[in-house]
């Protein structure tokens, strides 16, 4: 993030009464709670993840970029336990110059609609637990997810999981005239502490693996994982701004080096910024 817009989002922070009520920050990127935002408020999320991966390069042969995906979502709050979130996500070409296998991150270029829906209000059970589902309408596939949250309180320290598995139809057809079917799970932990109502730290970690079963590959290559990544996360609350950043190691397969086409970069960061409508 640039220093103007740090400045900017400091600003916003001091504009805002310290009691002022704000939207429902994610402290965890990766890792989504059971908490939902209170009916009728609104908030605008705007996601970015960078990871660098490898390419063709017509003039050096291999070369590093950056691959990123970008993600707006605005979550609405239809009762105290039931939110609504609309998506819009892009996921742009990588350089020009680069030729051949060129990987982008999950996810692609598309629209969202998903519910997140709190089974109980927040420690009334001895774990909290929601459910969420999505379905996601990209330019290459059709996307069925689901997921169950799981989150545990105790004081400031917040212990939080999810269950997630995603079921991926393809438009593409393969040799055998048939569309591709992939089934997707990428499961989420993750832990934060708030320090102060300002600022909280903690560590998250999430596992994606893919399993194509139409038609069902003669080997499981790196591309497909599972891959782990963990790391650190900060987020900053500024009243009705808050902002969130966190950097993960890829946990599997250290010494694997990239090659064109492969998704799962050593290093992977995501940076979120939300505003209380």
């Amino acid at each position: 993030m640039t220093r103007s817009l740090t400045v900017l989002i400091a600003l916003a922070g001091l504009a805002v009464p310290a009691g002022a009520v704000h939207a429902n920050p994610r402290a965890l990127p990766f890792t989504y709670t059971s908490d939902t935002l209170a009916a009728g408020h609104a908030e605008l999320e705007q996601t970015v993840d960078l990871v660098p991966l490898r390419g063709l390069s017509p003039a050096n042969g291999e070369a590093s970029y950056l691959a990123s995906t970008f993600q707006t979502e605005l979550e609405i709050g239809l009762t105290d336990r039931l939110e609504l979130g609309l998506y819009l996500s892009l996921a742009p070409t990588p350089n020009p110059s680069l030729i051949g296998e060129a990987a982008k991150l999950p996810g692609g270029t598309g629209l969202k609609q998903r519910l997140r829906y709190s089974l109980a209000p927040p420690g009334e059970w001895p774990i909290d637990v929601g459910l969420y589902g999505e379905i996601a309408e990209t330019t290459f596939e059709i996307e069925l997810e689901a997921k169950l949250l799981l989150q545990r309180r105790f004081g400031k320290l917040r212990v939080a999981a999810n269950l997630w598995a995603e079921y991926e139809l393809y438009f593409e057809r393969g040799q055998d005239g048939s569309h591709q079917r992939d089934l997707v799970l990428h499961p989420t932990l993750g832990a934060t502490y708030e320090i102060t109502p300002r600022l909280s730290v903690g560590v998250d970690s999430w596992v994606r693996g893919e399993y194509p079963t139409n038609p069902k590959p003669a080997r499981r290559t790196f591309g497909l994982g599972p891959a782990a990544y963990v790391g650190p996360a900060l987020m900053m609350s500024f009243g009705r701004v808050w902002w969130t950043v966190a950097a993960y190691g890829r946990v599997t397969d250290v010494n694997h080096d990239l090659v064109p086409g492969e998704p799962y970069g050593k290093l992977w960061a995501r940076t979120m910024i939300g505003y209380d409508l």
